[in-house]
């Protein structure tokens, strides 16, 4: 875990609990952040008839058939075969860490036939995978489950108020199927309790590690993640910082979250993720904040689209979205319109077309137009000497354009895929 010296700190916020502010003025495409995650695990199907096609260990799509035959640079776990590894070395730290001995007994018990989970919906099958693996955690480091536990997030939480009877549940079926080890249960870190409150952990905190890029698919999560530091971003539907994530990446600490500046910001200001696109609709953001996060937002954003009488009319589906291209093409049309004569007023323009359409000028400067995409853009790391990055970077597709093909509402990036 890496957070830049000086550049961050902590901060009790109210109403928002804790908060990452800056510490001195940050500068657009600065890394504040690097993360390595305390936890991972899948968030595939438990009950699945053929291995899936990432590593069970760093999540690294898979290059070869996931089979254990000659010459394949897969290997498979020689106590269940049911879990592949992209490389020796990930097939080793596994078994020594994630996926330890007990950890394999306790998913193939969940999985045989007939498992009682068959019948269960996939997100109580991913449940059963975070439970095992943070209890895991408990055994195979002690610190980073204390950690793990100093997290945001309790079963009486509005958002977590659901992980009370998942957590019964699964708690009766880990412990009838696969207990844990005696040294959990001497000290006494195996319970209902301890269990529902580690679900409501990993619903606050959880991040998504995405499936590859595509224009022609919806995006899924291949695997969920718990970053200690990360999780102390608060959210904001117009975000002045965005995650970067490189799983596929040659070598080692591809799950590793860095967190870029979008643009400047003073010091003293809030950093704030989006926690989800920021192209959804008011409606759609509320409800899911509302649902997975138990809190409304009141962003500047939100503030202006609740008095926008459209709101109440959201469509669902297709529709929906092509309402929100008509209306990012008016307001962009608007602040286009508004853009000053002379080079004095800049300033003042912008302010006024920020106030008026709060998200325009973020929907024209910071945001991907590629197919399917509506990732967030954000300039490429200053260079050595501190000149800042005129190439903007898709946090999503991984596009890379420049500055004035974005201003200039160009469409064709250097179209370098990460």
């Amino acid at each position: 875990m890496e957070m830049t010296k000086d550049l961050l700190r902590v901060k009790e916020t109210e109403g928002r609990g804790r908060a990452l502010v800056a510490a001195q003025p940050l500068r657009g495409g600065q890394i504040v952040l690097r993360d390595s995650p305390i936890l991972l695990y899948s968030s595939l199907p438990l009950i699945s008839p053929s291995l899936h096609p990432y590593c069970n260990h760093c999540f690294k799509t898979l290059k070869q058939p996931q089979t254990q035959v000659a010459g394949s640079s897969a290997c498979v776990c020689p106590w269940c075969s049911h879990h592949a590894f992209c490389s020796s070395n990930c097939l080793s730290s596994a078994l020594s860490y994630s996926h330890s001995p007990w950890v394999c007994q306790a998913l193939r018990r969940l999985r045989d036939s007939p498992s009682p989970l068959s019948d269960q919906p996939l997100e109580r099958q991913v449940q059963a995978r975070f439970l095992i693996a943070a209890y895991n955690l408990a055994i195979v480091s002690p610190s980073n489950f204390q950690m793990l536990l100093s997290l945001q997030g309790q079963p009486d939480d509005s958002a977590a108020a659901d992980t009370t009877a998942a957590a019964h549940f699964l708690h009766c079926l880990i412990s009838s199927l696969c207990a844990p080890p005696p040294a959990l249960q001497e000290q006494q870190l195996f319970s209902v309790e301890l269990s529902a409150a580690l679900l409501a952990k990993d619903k606050l905190n959880a991040f998504g590690l995405m499936e590859p890029f595509s224009e022609t698919s919806q995006r899924s999560s291949r695997a969920y993640a718990i970053y200690p530091k990360a999780s102390f971003f608060n959210h904001d539907c117009l975000p002045n910082a965005c995650r970067f994530d490189y799983v596929d990446a040659d070598g080692d600490r591809n799950t590793d979250m860095v967190i870029r500046m979008i643009h400047d910001v003073p010091v003293g200001r809030e950093i704030c993720l989006s926690y989800f696109p920021v192209n959804q609709s008011y409606s759609s953001r509320q409800r899911t904040l509302a649902e997975d996060y138990g809190f409304a937002c009141q962003c500047d954003r939100c503030k202006v689209e609740a008095n926008w009488s459209d709101n109440e009319e959201n469509i669902e589906g297709e529709e929906e979205a092509e309402g929100m291209d008509e209306d990012q093409d008016q307001e962009m049309e608007a602040a286009s319109e508004s853009e000053p004569e002379s080079g004095s007023d800049i300033e003042e323009a912008q302010a006024q077309v920020e106030s008026d359409f709060p998200h325009a000028y973020f929907f024209l400067s910071f945001m991907c137009n590629r197919t399917n995409c509506w990732g967030t853009l954000a300039p490429l790391p200053p260079k050595d000497d501190g000149t800042p990055s005129n190439v903007m970077e898709c946090n999503v597709c991984g596009n890379l354009k420049k500055d004035e093909e974005i201003n200039g509402h160009g469409h064709d990036g250097l179209s370098i895929d990460g």
